[in-house]
């Protein structure tokens, strides 16, 4: 089963994402997508393939948005990427693609609807909260 996450590891959702992801005993293919970013069509794959729309899968907080002018609906699709290819921080994080589908995985629990092994047994976020306890029951 072929797992990618696109991934910033200075964010504590993409790194619950893919501590989950591992722990249902899969290795993913890490995109570091700060680092080497997508290009436009994959970026549309990705957020056509998760049932999105390109002005939903921008991140607004922590980035550039408010200061490029990224609220004013008139902006197609074109601009919005334009806007990302100069800076990456603007696509939201992460997305997963497996076998199963296409996720923008916010909250990071959401992988586990994508995972051909979602049972993953206990699952405690970085923060504290408890996804999964210790019987296997998902909380959220």
């Amino acid at each position: 089963m072929t797992v990618t996450i696109y991934h910033n590891p200075d964010c504590g959702t993409s790194r619950n994402t893919l501590a989950m992801i591992r722990q249902s005993g899969v290795e993913p293919v890490v995109v570091e997508y700060l680092k080497t970013p997508p290009n436009r069509e994959r970026i549309m794959q990705l957020v056509t393939d998760a049932g999105m729309r390109l002005r939903d899968a921008i991140r607004q907080k922590d980035t550039p948005y408010a200061d490029l002018g990224l609220a004013d609906p008139a902006l197609g699709d074109d601009a919005l990427l334009d806007a990302i290819a100069a800076h990456p921080i603007l696509l939201n994080r992460p997305f997963v693609e497996t076998p199963l589908g296409t996720r923008l995985c916010r909250p990071s629990e959401v992988v586990l609807d994508i995972l051909e092994n979602p049972a993953i047994g206990p699952f405690t976020k970085e923060d504290g909260e408890v996804i999964i306890d210790a019987t296997g029951r998902r909380l959220v």
